[in-house]
């Protein structure tokens, strides 16, 4: 049987494949108050992986995706799951949280490198190196 990974993806990448396959689910992990306040890709739906007010992974994390994920589809022997496209803030945290839904049975896992505001620059500053703000994909803000 092969080794599922999650597959690591540009933003570009992963704002093409959110076109491409109408079953792929972007998912924004931050916190809410990130997801609400600093912008969100348009379209991702937030179900955050650490959030406050205690700051600890979220334990019922994967189970949350997975009601998202229309309604439970998991894979099943070989018809592999819908697309799960993950991103938090440089694509650090989203790697983690991919891990997880790859041990709890997910086979189609993406991580958004760069994530969604990118590394810090050499002033501390986020969006200037990287991140889907900065190659101009989609987003919104409330």
């Amino acid at each position: 049987m092969k080794q599922v990974q999650v597959k690591s993806i540009t933003p570009k990448e992963a704002w093409n494949l959110v076109q491409k396959d109408p079953r792929a689910v972007l998912i924004d992990i931050r916190s809410n108050m990130e997801f609400l306040f600093i912008g969100h890709p348009k379209g991702a739906i937030n179900v955050a992986w650490i959030d406050e007010p205690d700051w600890k992974i979220n334990p019922h994390f994967a189970a949350e995706v997975r009601k998202v994920m229309l309604g439970g589809v998991s894979s099943v022997a070989d018809h592999a799951s819908a697309p799960v496209i993950l991103i938090c803030r440089s694509g650090k945290r989203s790697l983690e949280a991919g891990e997880l839904l790859v041990k709890e049975g997910f086979t189609e896992v993406y991580n958004v490198l760069e994530g969604f505001e990118g590394d810090l620059d050499e002033n501390h500053r986020r969006g200037t190196l990287g991140g889907w703000r900065y190659h101009q994909l989609p987003w919104e803000q409330c």
